[in-house]
């Protein structure tokens, strides 16, 4: 029998886009990490499965590698006692890790994930988790991205980069929703 709550999906809520962002790259959603910090609260008060994902770099350069800075979780988005954190080390949270086997053992059919970087590791995390059958929601105010310059050389905005990721993804692997719309609808869930 299915679980009756659905599972939130923390992805990379870590410290390196802070220095990202320092260093000069621009993103969006602001507020991405308030309404993180939202769903938490949410999910927690309900007693609702919550899977922390962490990046470590495994590249020498890496912002992202345990041994700097940028690997700690944001304080908003720390982990509390009981709750699981899964260390990927390539943009799914599906690959190399036991997330899928951790769900399936408990019957978690419905994903809310939320995270950092749109375009990136919360996309491919989506469209494996809509690919595995799960009943995918992405969070649109809760996750964001940054600038990125084209092949062609052209600049691409943050905002323009968030919303075609979430057009790829919306109905094909999951429902694009918004953080009120996913605490309000776990609010009427039944336990």
């Amino acid at each position: 029998m299915p679980h009756p709550l659905p599972a939130l999906i923390v992805v990379d809520v870590q410290r390196a886009f802070d220095e990202w962002e320092a260093a000069g790259k621009r993103r969006n959603n602001p507020h991405a990490v308030a309404r993180i910090a939202d769903l938490l609260a949410a999910f927690r008060a309900r007693g609702a499965p919550i899977f922390h994902i962490r990046h470590e770099g495994t590249k020498s350069n890496s912002t992202f590698l345990p041994s700097r800075s940028g690997y700690a979780v944001k304080d908003e988005a720390r982990e509390q006692g009981g709750e699981v954190v899964i260390v990927k080390r390539v943009n799914s949270a599906f690959i190399g890790t036991d997330l899928e086997t951790r769900l399936r053992t408990d019957n978690i059919a419905t994903l809310v994930i939320c995270g950092a970087t749109t375009n990136h590791c919360v996309e491919t995390t989506t469209r494996m988790a809509g690919n595995l059958g799960f009943d995918a929601q992405l969070v649109r105010d809760a996750t964001w991205t940054f600038d990125r310059v084209g092949p062609d050389g052209e600049t691409h905005s943050a905002e323009e980069i968030h919303a075609m990721t979430l057009t790829n993804l919306n109905g094909e692997f999951a429902r694009i929703v918004t953080a009120n719309e996913v605490i309000a609808s776990l609010a009427a869930l039944r336990q």
